[in-house]
């Protein structure tokens, strides 16, 4: 284990923070599988590596920097109008960014060890906050995560086109892998 006790600065220049859709639907064929990454975020992580309980971790995510950044699967290639369209959907419609312009992330209860951890945390999405836990390890001086999000918990209804037929799956996946050596504190 070669992450030391202290506290570390998250964001963009540390690492990535990225969510993973899925299709779902009648016309699943026709859309993609989207990797979107947050481009401007920023966090603290307090870390003990001997005593999990007392970690920290909180986390903003600004909704509107977020940028398709790949498309898989599909009839035919993502296009750069589609990516403009995606995030203009994401931003003015699914996540209401002018209302609401953060994702905000605060741990409640961390519990494991380096290899395998589990942080129980309060996720605020459009204003609704709800509990969700991320899994993740630390090695060669980097965290890595996922959790799972239900979009329909936090009162979002997963994008939809083509009357229904071609829609997201509820269920979104965030991804995060972060170097942990500067800005310790």
């Amino acid at each position: 284990m070669d992450v030391e006790a202290g506290t570390y600065a998250l964001g963009p220049r540390s690492g990535r923070l990225l969510v993973l859709t899925g299709r779902a639907g009648l016309g699943a064929k026709a859309g993609h599988d989207l990797t979107i990454e947050v481009t401007r975020w920023r966090g603290e992580a307090v870390v003990t590596p001997d005593d999990p309980a007392g970690c920290r971790v909180t986390v903003e995510a600004e909704v509107a920097s977020m940028r398709v950044r790949e498309g898989t699967g599909g009839v035919k290639p993502l296009t750069d109008s589609d990516r403009v369209e995606i995030e203009k959907n994401m931003r003015d419609k699914v996540l209401k960014a002018d209302q609401h312009p953060l994702v905000t992330f605060r741990s409640t209860r961390v519990e494991g060890d380096p290899e395998a951890f589990r942080v129980e945390g309060d996720l605020t999405i459009v204003g609704v906050t709800r509990p969700v836990t991320v899994d993740g390890a630390l090695a060669d001086g980097r965290a890595r995560g996922r959790a799972t999000v239900v979009q329909s918990e936090w009162g979002i209804r997963p994008y939809s086109a083509f009357f229904g037929a071609l829609k997201l799956r509820d269920e979104v996946e965030v991804i995060f892998d972060v170097r942990l050596g500067e800005g310790r504190g």
